[in-house]
């Protein structure tokens, strides 16, 4: 019963993506942006299902399992520092995007202010294509993990299943299928986290019962709300600052993630950022809130849980008919697709339209590029050692100080020379890199932080304000929101 419902489920998303393919045109702004035609409502539910992938549903809880209410800072930060971000980013780059008329996130930031910062643009695929590689190695690690904790079968059986599906559907329909699948995908998540999350308070007793199992664990510090010792660098108030700021700007880095931002890139017009942003918030806080739920939750059901990624499949086999068992694995497998569909698509745009010396347009081409993604990302997760989590984090920080800081300042309305733009992303890089391998502060501080801040503050000092001129060739003539 736990395959039979598994695989009705995975059919239906496998049926939408497929079906987009009928609106395909073939030419390289549909393949990548869908010609910029999506509604509000299917844009923020495809942002959100995008940005909360296997990491959520695999890493987070897994995280939550292992530190206990802390890990709540973690969701309170992040949430806080991507709302700041898009007050004043995401309907300039959306501007941008029309204004250049190009599909890819790099081509767009590099003909920003009318210039074309072509060494710029291709260091910066560079950059996309190992990280978005590892990134969507990551979420098709996360199917196969899911895969063996329900099942117990073999996870490369798990891993292999989730690249075909995605190389089918994101071939067929491009953007479109993989925010058609999102839409649909993000409901699912949304109902599996629930089902699970009512079964396992009412075993308990409800919230209360649950909440007085959980205070003893841990010699009563699962339940402390303040980080540990261990988790902070330096001690003290300043230390807890830090350490929350960091998650904040783990929040913010969403600017500088390509395979998220092409969503709000490809909105059907910029004046329906307001009611975007409605839907993306309002499914984002409910999967966090439920999310943390379950980790803390699955201690109780779980106590001596080897591989802490594996909680929430566990939980479900502990706790629900095999059904709904099968629906929370769809949903898992939901949650690494949507997210691996999309890691993959920005992926295959760096390469055919920022790589290479001359832009392929060729639909062949273009669906070639996403194929052979897809099954690099596959042997990248078939053969890697590490933890979802760290390669997620790894990835998402090294993106964030990769395109933040540039992006943000355009966004203040600053030009830069293309020599220091390349010294910010460059610059973002090295920092985060020496933070988190050669301090191992990463920690107590996300890497994204001085990551982020220090080429801000460096490229604020190295840049100008953009003059009329320039400014009447780029997206900063927009009304405000």
């Amino acid at each position: 019963m736990i395959i039979a419902s598994f695989l009705v489920i995975l059919a239906a998303f496998l049926i939408v993506g497929l079906a987009s393919a009928r609106k395909a045109t073939g030419e390289r702004t549909d393949y990548y942006l869908a010609g910029q035609t999506v509604s509000p409502w299917l844009t923020g539910l495809s942002a959100v299902a995008t940005n909360n992938s296997g990491y959520l549903f695999i890493g987070v809880i897994g995280y939550t399992y292992a530190t206990g209410l802390s890990a709540i800072w973690l969701m309170f930060g992040w949430i806080i520092g991507d709302y700041i971000g898009s007050t004043f980013i995401h309907r300039k780059l959306r501007n941008a995007t029309g204004v250049t008329n190009e599909a890819s996130f790099a081509s767009v930031l590099s003909r920003w202010h009318g210039e074309d910062f072509a060494t710029w643009r291709r260091i910066a695929a560079v950059v996309m294509v190992l990280f978005l590689g590892a990134y969507a190695a990551a979420q098709i690690s996360a199917g196969g993990k899911a895969l063996e904790g329900v099942l117990d079968i073999d996870p490369r059986i798990g891993a292999a299943t989730v690249a075909a599906m995605i190389i089918a559907y994101s071939i067929a329909g491009g953007i479109r299928a993989s925010i058609w699948t999102d839409a649909v995908q993000s409901i699912s998540m949304l109902v599996a986290l629930i089902i699970l999350c009512v079964v396992a308070f009412a075993d308990k007793g409800g919230i209360g019962g649950a909440f007085a199992s959980m205070m003893p664990l841990d010699d009563g510090r699962y339940m402390n709300l303040w980080p540990e010792q261990s988790e902070l660098v330096g001690t003290g108030g300043l230390a807890i600052v830090f350490f929350v700021l960091g998650w904040l700007f783990a929040g913010f880095s969403v600017v500088g993630q390509p395979h998220i931002m092409v969503r709000f890139m490809a909105l059907d017009d910029e004046k329906n950022m307001q009611r975007t942003r409605v839907w993306y918030y309002s499914f984002f806080i409910l999967f966090y809130i439920l999310a943390a739920g379950l980790g803390l939750l699955s201690r109780l059901f779980l106590p001596e849980l080897g591989d802490t990624e594996l909680a929430l499949p566990r939980m479900a086999l502990e706790l629900l008919p095999d059904v709904f068992v099968g629906l929370i694995l769809a949903g898992i497998f939901a949650a690494t697709m949507s997210t691996a569909d999309s890691v993959v698509l920005s992926c295959s745009a760096a390469i055919t339209h920022d790589l290479t010396p001359a832009r392929m347009e060729h639909p062949y081409l273009l669906k070639g590029a996403t194929a052979a993604v897809t099954l690099g990302a596959l042997v990248i997760a078939l053969t890697g050692t590490q933890s979802v989590f760290t390669l997620v984090i790894l990835a998402w920080s090294t993106l964030a100080v990769a395109f933040a800081p540039l992006l943000t300042l355009y966004a203040l309305g600053r030009k830069v020379s293309e020599f220091v733009a390349i010294g910010l992303m460059v610059g973002g890089i090295a920092i985060a890199l020496i933070w988190r391998y050669v301090f191992e502060w990463h920690g107590g501080i996300y890497e994204g932080l001085p990551g982020i801040a220090i080429p801000l503050i460096v490229g604020w000092f190295l840049s100008r304000p953009a003059t009329k001129a320039e400014l009447s060739d780029s997206p900063l003539e927009s009304p405000a929101e």
